[in-house]
């Protein structure tokens, strides 16, 4: 085999640069991405010194300098700076020394851009601080960055009962809470009600999903940054201090980086935070309130949720319970969505008839309460008349409602062309592939393209389908 061209072709085609140089600095391999990073040709880099190539650079701020002086590798490390073209790029570095009985011999770096996802996280942080400012003037809002209290929540059923009087013991507590629901049953609602709940309601609440952002910036936007952290980096706050005297509400934490959740571990342990770059810590008082729609256990046993931290967020355990086990509260929940729907619409519906009420229960509501408030708001932007009856229901919720399953109602095979002959092995593989298109969308938190990866279908096979068994894929976002 010949290894030259192997390695060649695999260089080709990194989306990394890769740039080594001998011990006074001079590059003697170049191999760039098609992004063009460096702004230089390979005939143009060779030879050339890394501070004719980066000329804003320093040997204080060249991590080729400080790799070759320190003879210590620097690891996934973020730098700003000046190209051989003038143009500004940010990448995400690694750096490492090569010694050779105990000579060093140069150093070797891997980098890749990071321009663009630098900007959306800065982006991120300063539509946080927007927001933040915003609610204190903004009459729709409390005035601390949430709109919920515990009578936003809806529902007469025990487990609902017993959830809400549990959880309004506990917001004078500093304790760290852990929030266990299916994606669309309401977490958030119940975290900031929890919130508005105790001593920390004016105070600000501040919510982030933590699988919203890329890892290598989370850390950024969660502790800060620190102005010495890396080249054209300003100081700036990061969550953290941003709820300072108040609750930070992180979605998805099994999500979060596992070096990340070390750190979190260490600010639930010590209540401080290191901004990045930066040598001194800052004490905070920032209550800490987690949530997952996988069970915790579970995560911890796959090892996407540190052991350590779950008993540590799990002082306090709340698990929200799926529409299908709380069927009861469906009518109150409905109503409520009537009424809203209402005003946003200018309608003026006034009740749903008995026959829909049995179908929207008998449906097991794979998207919980975020599906059926969608599903109100689709009916009511089309109802005509002052009450919803199973004539206005999408033939989805229907088709697959264990009502209409029992014959109770004719409106599936009024709706229904499919021979009846031919009915029992097509449904049940109608209904199979409806559950398996829901489950994707449930995963990929309504994103229709990871959905369909996971399913291994074209996307627009997705869509067609979706339309087909008229499901909604916005009531699956988070």
């Amino acid at each position: 085999m010949n290894y030259k061209y192997l390695l060649e072709t695999i260089l080709a085609h990194l989306d990394e640069g890769i740039i080594l140089v001998d011990p006074d600095a001079n590059i003697t391999f170049y191999n760039e991405t098609a992004t063009n990073i460096a702004g230089i040709t390979y005939k143009e880099a060779m030879g050339k010194n890394i501070l004719d190539v980066f000329p804003d650079l320093t040997p204080e701020t060249s991590t080729f300098y400080r790799v070759l002086k320190n003879r210590e590798a620097i690891i996934d490390y973020v730098q700003t700076y000046e190209n051989y073209k003038g143009q500004k790029v940010s990448t995400l570095t690694s750096t490492i020394p090569l010694i050779n009985n105990g000579v060093i011999i140069g150093a070797i770096e891997k980098y890749r851009d990071l321009t663009q996802v630098k900007h959306l996280s800065e982006k991120v942080l300063s539509l946080q601080q927007q927001l933040f400012d915003k609610n204190k003037t903004d009459k729709q809002y409390r005035g601390n960055g949430t709109t919920f209290t515990f009578q936003d929540i809806i529902g007469e059923s025990i487990v609902i009962r017993k959830l809400k009087e549990k959880a309004s013991k506990i917001g004078n507590s500093d304790s760290p809470v852990l929030v266990y629901g299916e994606t669309g049953t309401g977490k958030e609602l119940l975290v900031q009600a929890i919130h508005n709940g105790g001593n920390r309601k004016n105070k600000p609440f501040v919510a982030q999903n933590c699988a919203a952002i890329p890892k290598n910036l989370l850390e950024g936007i969660l502790f800060g940054v620190s102005s010495g952290s890396f080249t054209g980096a300003k100081d700036k706050s990061g969550l953290f201090e941003l709820a300072d005297g108040g609750t930070l509400f992180l979605d998805e934490i099994n999500s979060l980086d596992i070096e990340l959740q070390g750190k979190l571990l260490r600010v639930l342990q010590d209540g401080v935070i290191r901004r990045i770059g930066d040598n001194k810590t800052t004490r905070v008082n920032v209550r800490i309130i987690a949530a997952t729609n996988e069970e915790p256990i579970k995560a911890v046993e796959r090892r996407a949720l540190r052991e350590d931290l779950y008993y540590r967020l799990n002082v306090l355990f709340f698990q929200l319970p799926p529409l299908r086990e709380r069927k009861e509260d469906i009518h109150l929940l409905v109503n409520n969505f009537i009424a809203i729907y209402n005003k946003k619409l200018n309608k003026n519906v006034k009740d749903i008839s008995m026959e829909a009420l049995e179908i929207l229960k008998g449906y097991p509501w794979y998207g919980n309460i975020r599906q059926l408030k969608y599903t109100i708001e689709s009916i009511m932007n089309f109802i005509e008349t002052d009450r919803i009856t199973a004539q206005d229901l999408p033939y989805d919720i229907i088709k697959n409602s264990s009502y209409a399953a029992l014959g109770t109602t004719d409106l599936v095979e009024e709706k229904s062309s499919i021979p009846e002959e031919e009915a029992p092995l097509r449904e049940a593989l109608e209904a199979y592939e409806r559950l398996m298109i829901s489950k994707a969308l449930e995963r990929s938190s309504g994103n229709c393209a990871e959905a369909s990866r996971r399913l291994k279908i074209p996307r627009q096979t997705l869509h067609n389908k979706l339309q087909r068994y008229h499901i909604d894929w916005k009531a699956y976002i988070k």
